[in-house]
């Protein structure tokens, strides 16, 4: 393989051996950041919204997270295998706009006195699964844009600027929420969408797509090339269960969380969102550090010790009592270390992920992860919703933190907790049967 150095795209242009001199990284790097922002904002204002403003109940907030994430269970592995066919920059473009105008709907919707929990749904749906695509299109993206050795810097700037998005959307989501008003609150959504447009048709570069047979393959046969894919490769079929364990039960945990911090803790909307964006400046860190652990002390290592960690702070939540003034720092800190532990994980297992994956199956290798491992976030959702309304919420925040730690036991008892300080290779170049790309 060439170096970075000496590297050229598949329009002749020169590949910069630095990411940051490469203006299509920085657009690629500037339109995530934005996207990230705007999603991070609408995760904290639809459900806001509907607590404080219309007053919703534990089942009905379950119903409404459920519904934003049901895309991901119906349409991951569709997106994968179709966004491995086409220009992740030209998917990514049409998600932004499509968002840009669901979210711009929601605050007309708002003004004119419509944003009830019905509209809602619809948003919550629309955005949620423009996001799909968005999510495994931008991560194909990068391994079309950069050489292999640039995936690790690549993906911790681009993870970077995911954190940076935790830390002002949850913030800016809480306080338009509570200053303003839901409208005010979509709008800035929509803004940052519109942001990330707007940077994202800048790229140039022609991606380096796989080659293709003349004649398509059904998309049936492209999914279930992708899923075997990940059935057989270790790492990635241990990712899936770990990440299905944790994002299942993390689903549980937040519907359960984003009732206990106003109703049983008293804190305002603006304070809740304060309390989330304290995960930003924890996963600014943890990006910094996937930079560097992982080579000096393993990919294995690394993965199982963030884990327990980012996984187990949220035991002590339940214990909380006591003013906000008292009890929001612990909650600031907690949220910090979720946010390191957390994106150190993210990092580590994506940089896994696209190494031992051929650059032809990357889009349904995302696609399949996403749907093993977020595929029961409803059901988590709506379990988390149950939990509260029958057990209260302090037991149900306990039982479902304590399910999260199952994903770092699933990782120290898998070969994926053995992984050194050297990524493995991909298995082979790629499937020949997928079609020719589109613009």
């Amino acid at each position: 393989m060439p170096s970075a150095a000496s590297a050229v795209s598949d329009s002749g242009r020169p590949v910069p051996s630095s990411l940051w001199r490469d203006g299509d990284f920085r657009s690629l790097w500037v339109g995530q950041t934005a996207s990230q922002l705007g999603e991070h904002a609408s995760l904290v204002v639809l459900p806001l919204f509907a607590v404080l403003t219309l007053h919703a109940g534990a089942g009905e907030l379950g119903v409404l997270r459920a519904v934003g994430q049901a895309p991901i269970l119906l349409l991951s592995l569709f997106v994968g295998a179709w966004v491995d066919r086409w220009r992740a920059r030209t998917v990514m473009v049409v998600t932004d706009i499509g968002r840009t105008l669901a979210l711009g709907a929601a605050a007309v919707a708002g003004l004119l006195g419509w944003l009830g929990l019905p509209a809602l749904l619809v948003v919550a749906f629309a955005v949620g699964a423009l996001s799909v695509f968005f999510d495994v299109a931008y991560q194909a993206s990068l391994v079309r844009l950069v050489q292999r050795d640039q995936l690790v810097r690549g993906n911790s700037a681009l993870e970077g600027s995911r954190s940076a998005a935790q830390i002002v959307g949850p913030a800016l989501g809480g306080a338009l929420v509570s200053l303003l008003s839901a409208a005010a609150a979509a709008a800035s959504s929509a803004l940052f969408f519109a942001l990330s447009f707007l940077s994202i048709r800048r790229i140039r570069r022609r991606e380096s797509m796989p080659e293709h047979s003349e004649r398509p393959s059904r998309v049936w046969r492209r999914i279930h090339d992708g899923v075997r894919f990940v059935v057989r490769e270790t790492s990635l079929r241990t990712v899936c269960l770990a990440s299905a364990a944790f994002q299942s039960s993390f689903a549980a945990m937040m519907t359960v969380y984003l009732l206990f911090l106003p109703r049983e803790l008293h804190l305002s909307g603006t304070a809740v969102g304060l309390a989330l964006a304290a995960t930003g400046p924890g996963a600014l860190l943890g990006s910094m550090l996937a930079a560097r652990l992982p080579g000096r002390f393993g990919h294995g290592a690394v993965l199982v010790s963030a884990a327990a960690l980012a996984d187990g702070v949220f035991l002590c939540v339940p214990a909380l009592h006591g003013s906000p003034a008292t009890t929001l720092p612990v909650l600031l800190a907690v949220n910090f270390v979720f946010g390191a532990g957390g994106q150190l994980v993210n990092v580590t297992v994506m940089a896994v992920r696209q190494a031992v994956t051929p650059d032809g199956m990357q889009g349904r290798a995302a696609a399949t992860i996403t749907f093993v491992g977020m595929g029961l976030t409803p059901l988590g959702s709506l379990l988390g919703g149950f939990l509260a309304q029958e057990w209260g919420l302090r037991t149900s925040l306990l039982v479902t933190a304590a399910g999260m730690m199952l994903s770092p036991l699933l990782m120290a008892l898998s070969p994926l907790a053995r992984l050194g300080r050297i990524l493995p290779a991909a298995l082979g170049s790629g499937d020949g049967n997928q079609d020719t790309a589109e613009n």
